[in-house]
């Protein structure tokens, strides 16, 4: 198969229409062709491309940060001479300054197909940019590794932020280019769209159901470091809003979680007690860890490891990692109901609501949890319409 960067490479007809215009490019650590050229690279080395800026997302273009929430500078490209513009700085939407280096802006970036991932909302900022300015965006489309399952609550009207970009699932099931279509359509914006599309993607093919295993995994970000973790992450994100620690500072980050205080056997067997229907198709495992940075930093945790490797016991259509982590936080909280769970502290430039309502795009999710009477069908009566609504909602976009 071919990602949208390398037919756009390789064919000079899909790069015709960019004669004589301005280029940039928004990209991170993962833009990057089959034999791991990193796209700007890729695209300075073309005769006929005439590239005038780039843009990093959070985390970098280059990949200069490893925590979550730290900035990154502007900096001219030491080997290119090009301005490269931070939109995780000093602002996450580009200023007309910014907008008057290019006619045209290559968007290459790899995505994880959850909401919160902050690259769709930057793809949003900057093709509402586009509109106002009168610039054109294209997506060089790549593959969504989540695949097309759809899970979670849709964003709330009024809990639009930097993690929520729009009103959809936490589990959209869509590309970027994808994404960006739905974007144009749902904010009526004028604006010249375009998308490279792939090639030959089949995002219901085993055994990467949605990432290709032939191609090389590169991080789209520092802690999203293997395909189990984009599986995993429309539930282990919510762990940012929590105290427990969501495997930061360890080398499997994101596909566990835990605390010193934790109670890892009694909370998995509570978990299967619960709501044994929302944790299929994995495999749990109780693990012991100790994170060198970030929460419970030094202190041994007892936790949980959810694996998703292992083709006999992983069924992708069956995985509900949101309700399998929101099964978590419900069984802890029986067990200790003044457990203190839900994070405070300012979160992706947000003071004023909790993280993990953020994160959710409402405050559904947390009222479940700490409501004692709630049970599992509770949750299913109002993420399910809202997952079938998606369903529909997103059929006109879908391009593969």
């Amino acid at each position: 198969m071919k990602f949208g960067i390398e037919r756009f490479l390789q064919d000079p007809a899909l790069r015709a229409p960019l004669a004589g215009r301005r280029v940039a490019l928004l990209a991170h650590p993962a833009s990057v062709t089959r034999d791991l050229t990193h796209s700007l690279d890729a695209l300075a080395a073309l005769p006929d491309m005439q590239l005038t800026a780039a843009f990093g997302p959070q985390h970098g273009l280059r990949g200069d940060k490893q925590d979550n929430m730290v900035e990154s500078p502007d900096y001219l490209d030491p080997r290119l001479g090009i301005p490269v513009f931070s939109l995780y700085g000093t602002v996450r939407r580009p200023t007309p300054a910014m907008m008057d280096s290019f006619d045209v802006l290559l968007v290459d970036l790899q995505d994880l197909g959850c909401r919160i991932y902050t690259f769709i909302t930057t793809l949003r900022y900057v093709l509402e940019a586009a509109a106002q300015h009168g610039k054109s965006v294209w997506v060089l489309d790549r593959p969504n590794p989540a695949g097309r399952p759809v899970e979670g609550l849709t964003l709330r009207e009024g809990w639009e932020s930097f993690v929520g970009a729009g009103p959809m699932p936490m589990r959209h099931g869509m590309t970027m280019g994808e994404l960006g279509h739905w974007f144009v359509a749902t904010l009526g914006l004028q604006v010249n769209y375009h998308v490279i599309a792939m090639e030959g993607w089949q995002p219901g093919a085993a055994p990467g159901f949605g990432w290709p295993v032939e191609r090389t995994w590169v991080n789209p970000s520092p802690n999203a470091a293997n395909l189990s973790m984009a599986r995993a992450y429309a539930g282990t994100v919510m762990l940012e809003g929590t105290t427990l620690s969501e495997g930061r500072g360890t080398t499997r980050p994101l596909e566990l979680f835990g605390a010193p205080d934790l109670d890892a056997r009694r909370l998995m067997d509570d978990m299967r007690r619960l709501a044994p229907q929302w944790l299929q198709g994995c495999v749990l495992r109780e693990c012991f860890f100790e994170p060198t940075f970030h929460k419970h930093q030094g202190q041994l945790c007892a936790g949980v490891q959810i694996h998703v490797e292992d083709l006999k016991h992983y069924d992708h259509t069956a995985f509900k990692p949101w309700r399998l982590q929101a099964l978590a936080f419900k069984a802890l909280r029986l067990q200790a109901p003044n457990y203190p769970l839900w994070r405070d502290f300012a979160y992706e430039y947000e003071h004023d609501r909790l993280a993990i309502d953020l994160i959710n795009g409402g405050p559904a999710l947390r009222e479940w949890v700490d409501n004692a009477a709630a049970m599992a069908a509770d949750l299913d009566a109002i993420a399910e319409p809202d997952e079938a609504a998606w369903m529909e909602t997103r059929k006109p976009f879908l391009l593969y």
